[in-house]
């Protein structure tokens, strides 16, 4: 897929992934429409990814919020003659086994994480038909692949995206708009810092995951960013992001049921 002179409407573009995609796709002549909840980054972005000849407009955006992403294609074509690219990358972390985790935690996270790209491929699939070459892509985690102890809540949300993304795929077959769906692994953003903590979930375990997490979360985001723009290009389905997302994976594959415990003799060795 030629990339010059396409539009690409990119969530969660503030930080971590979603700027990395920005700063690919503008590398290649990508224009731009970002989106965040959070208005400074996103300027930051914005200043990043500005390169000659490259459109970029900022949408201050709550994928929560319905009427909102309801409002954003309107607000797109205001300063964009189309769209052919939208990458759904906005997405929130919750700590907690699911007897911690109140069911209004839950329900947060799914409206962020799940429903968020429902609504906005819902909103942006009529601008994607009416391009000549389009791609949505959806980011789920390599926590939609397998599914540890402690993520009940944030795995459950993104199999939901890849199950989503898949069933869309095969009904867009006979269209131009491919869909890619993107599993990253250990990236080395802020989600995890972020994460919502609940209540239940004593401060001395939680630093404890956190810790571990820093441990795991290595690859930049700016490298995340650009494999995930070359998998777009290529017309991939899907995008395994980090050397440790396509060994878990393969392990996956291999032992759909007892994939924990190889993984977790591994984890030292990590």
């Amino acid at each position: 897929m030629k990339l010059a002179n396409r539009t690409a409407v990119v969530t969660g573009a503030a930080g971590g992934i979603g700027r990395g995609i920005a700063i690919s796709l503008a590398r290649r002549g990508c224009h731009l429409a970002l989106a965040d909840i959070n208005e400074a980054p996103l300027a930051e972005t914005a200043k990043l990814a500005a390169a000659p000849g490259v459109r970029i407009s900022q949408h201050h955006l709550n994928v929560a919020d319905r009427a909102a992403v309801a409002a954003l294609p309107a607000q797109v074509l205001a300063q964009h003659p189309g769209v052919d690219i939208l990458i759904n990358n906005a997405g929130v972390a919750l700590g907690g086994t699911f007897d911690q985790v109140t069911e209004e935690d839950f329900e947060w996270l799914f409206e962020i994480n799940f429903w968020g790209v429902v609504r906005m491929t819902r909103a942006f699939l009529p601008l994607l038909k009416a391009s000549d070459d389009a791609r949505l892509v959806n980011l789920s985690s390599i926590y939609g692949i397998i599914s540890p102890p402690g993520q009940t809540a944030y795995s459950a949300s993104k199999f939901a995206v890849r199950g989503f993304s898949n069933a869309l795929r095969h009904e867009l077959a006979s269209s131009k708009i491919g869909v890619t769906v993107v599993h990253p692994g250990g990236i080395a953003t802020a989600i995890a810092k972020n994460a919502r903590i609940p209540k239940a979930v004593p401060a001395e375990e939680m630093e404890r995951h956190l810790k571990t997490a820093a441990k795991l979360m290595t690859l930049p985001p700016e490298t995340a960013g650009e494999i995930i723009v070359q998998g777009i290009e290529h017309r991939k389905a899907r995008v395994l992001v980090g050397s440790d997302a396509k060994m878990i994976a393969v392990i996956e594959r291999l032992a759909p049921i007892s994939y924990m415990k190889h993984i977790e003799r591994m984890k030292p060795r990590a």
